[in-house]
């Protein structure tokens, strides 16, 4: 509801809007503008702002900017076309998408940009603003991709919307190569087999998820949600028709999930539930082949109810994650994330022989590149492997040489 005598409300998602009148010289009549932020006091700061600005002037800036004149005095304040943006993102988009771009643009843009003016003449400051903020923050190269993406991503909305000429944000280069991503080795692998054995014949089902991933490659999220009914042990199949993640909601009303959780979230504070949902991107829905071995590590498992790891629920990932390293403990293994196992997935296919489109398509990816560059490591034991073969011939040259010296 509006505070009395000011057009200034709270939105169901959270954040503040102000809603002020512009005289439209085209339409000859006045339209209403809305500006956004977090607080009420940030919203009412701003409309205070645009007060001390002449309608009329205002106006013809943002027209100028509407039909593309170029006008370098026109602007529009940076946190107005993020909140319109996300506005979009979360009308049509995936909610665990739109979840990152807003968690993104809270934490790490909007104290810093907000109150930026985005126009052509002031842009090349704008950019140089966050380059160099991203420069000395000690983000991680993730990180920084995600802010850089959510910066673009509105400037380009921004563009599309008033005309201007914007150009796109840049990641600053910080030195750091790239990072080479690690394997579980043969040996740590037997390690791992080397535990589940000594529990039994039955491995529960943390012990299952382990192996069926080094089997199939599946992320974590889509092995928490995988069916029964997603197996198909006739044509030897799993299908991969959506995953589970936690993500931040917005508190609106009674909790009735039951899998909620009250979690910090900035001066605000939020919940996270875990939301099951479609697959990452369309190239992820897939249907993989499955070996044999695969149904005998599963015949022991509760079949009496719908998910294969979580019962009638998926099983939540964080669990997953924590028994996963409780094994690697036992087994003493190094430490590491669950993921690790895709990757070494991926690289045994390779030193198998498999052709890396055949992988591509296993792993879910939109493009071969994608596998190559993120996925495919050689081991030090492939490296010896070729190396050896190498050698082998290179020993019978040199035993022919040195024949012929003696």
């Amino acid at each position: 509801m509006a505070r009395r005598g000011e057009n200034i409300r709270k939105r169901k998602d959270g954040r503040w809007e102000g809603r002020h009148k512009v005289y439209h010289a085209g339409k000859k009549r006045y339209i209403y503008h809305s500006v956004y932020g977090y607080s009420y006091a940030a919203v009412k700061e701003k409309l205070a702002i645009v007060k001390m600005t002449t309608q009329e002037n205002l106006l013809s800036d943002v027209t100028g900017m509407v039909h593309g004149m170029g006008n370098t005095d026109a602007y529009v304040l940076f946190s107005d076309v993020a909140a319109e943006w996300l506005d979009v993102k979360r009308e049509k988009g995936k909610y665990s998408t739109y979840i990152k771009y807003e968690t993104v643009y809270r934490t790490h843009l909007s104290a810093l940009l907000g109150d930026s003016r985005l126009s052509n003449a002031n842009v090349k400051n704008f950019l140089k603003k966050i380059s160099d903020h991203l420069s000395s923050g000690g983000f991680s190269e993730s990180l920084q991709k995600s802010i850089c993406c959510v910066v673009n991503q509105i400037l380009r909305y921004a563009g599309e919307k008033y005309g201007l000429l914007l150009p796109f944000l840049k990641r600053p280069d910080t030195g750091q190569g790239k990072k080479v991503l690690e394997t579980f080795t043969e040996s740590e692998r037997q390690r791992m087999f080397s535990i589940i054995r000594e529990k039994g014949a039955e491995p529960d089902k943390y012990d299952a998820a382990l192996v069926l991933c080094l089997y199939t490659g599946v992320r974590i999220g889509e092995l928490c949600a995988l069916r029964w009914s997603d197996l198909d042990f006739l044509e030897m199949t799993l299908s991969v028709n959506r995953t589970v993640q936690r993500l931040a909601v917005k508190n609106q009303g009674a909790d009735k999930s039951g899998d909620r959780e009250t979690r910090p979230h900035g001066k605000r504070g939020t919940k996270t539930v875990l939301l099951e949902t479609e697959p990452k991107s369309e190239s992820s829905r897939r249907k993989i082949p499955i070996p044999a071995e695969v149904k005998g590590l599963l015949s022991h498992l509760d079949k009496s109810r719908p998910y294969v790891f979580g019962g009638d629920r998926p099983m939540e990932p964080r669990t997953l994650q924590y028994r996963f390293k409780k094994i690697l403990a036992m087994a003493q293994v190094d430490e590491r994330n669950f993921h690790m196992l895709r990757h070494t997935f991926a690289t045994s296919c390779i030193e198998c022989g498999m052709d890396v489109k055949s992988l591509s398509e296993i792993l879910g990816h939109s493009e071969v590149k994608i596998t190559m560059n993120r996925y495919v490591h050689p081991t030090m034991d492939s490296k010896r492997k070729q190396l050896g073969a190498l050698s082998g011939f290179y020993r019978e040259v040199c035993g022919q040489i040195c024949g012929r010296t003696v």
